[in-house]
């Protein structure tokens, strides 16, 4: 199966959940055109367009168990799938986006729900192309992702409302959180 369809077929339950929690944000603009071959749009920038990347959690992580995993230091580490993995998913989402830039050094195969909060490590429907370029770009959303686990670490915001506001609009995460 190509990972074109990969990206297709989640299941149907996780799909439905995932479209609810990931209504693109009134700020998201478009960067370029996307290619007439693209699946994938751009215009929800910068954020992944939600057909293609709905975001996927990670079952074994929940509220009982993130004293277990990822409030623990060096854990998604153990997760984390390699680079001979995420590669060709990168390749294909920066075509299935439409990127014209195809530099891979240009995006960060990023899990758009992230494992820091409990996203699925290997789900394509949880990994896209994010670019490095822009105001709103894959570095800043890493400090969002990390004040964000901080906060559910520490117990300021609940793991269900950290993923339900990273996956809506990771950049108005913190502050819809409040710890922002």
């Amino acid at each position: 199966m190509s990972i074109s369809l990969l990206r297709a077929a989640a299941p149907v339950a996780a799909l439905a959940v995932a479209v609810v929690l990931t209504a693109p944000a009134a700020e998201a603009a478009p960067v370029a055109a996307a290619s007439p071959s693209a699946s994938c749009s751009q215009s929800y920038l910068p954020l992944p367009d939600p057909a293609c990347t709905p975001g996927v959690t990670n079952p074994d992580v929940t509220q009982s168990t993130i004293n277990s995993t990822i409030c623990v230091s060096g854990w998604t580490s153990t997760i984390r799938p390699p680079t001979s993995y995420t590669n060709p998913l990168k390749v294909q989402g920066i075509a299935d986006y439409g990127y014209s830039d195809t530099s891979l050094a240009d995006y960060e195969e990023d899990h758009f729900l992230p494992l820091e909060l409990g996203g699925s490590p290997r789900d394509p429907k949880n990994l896209w192309p994010e670019p490095h370029s822009g105001s709103k770009n894959s570095y800043s959303k890493d400090s969002v992702e990390n004040a964000v686990k901080k906060a559910v670490c520490a117990g300021q915001a609940t793991l269900s409302a950290a993923q339900h506001a990273m996956l809506t609009d990771w950049t108005t995460a913190e502050s819809v959180l409040g710890i922002g």
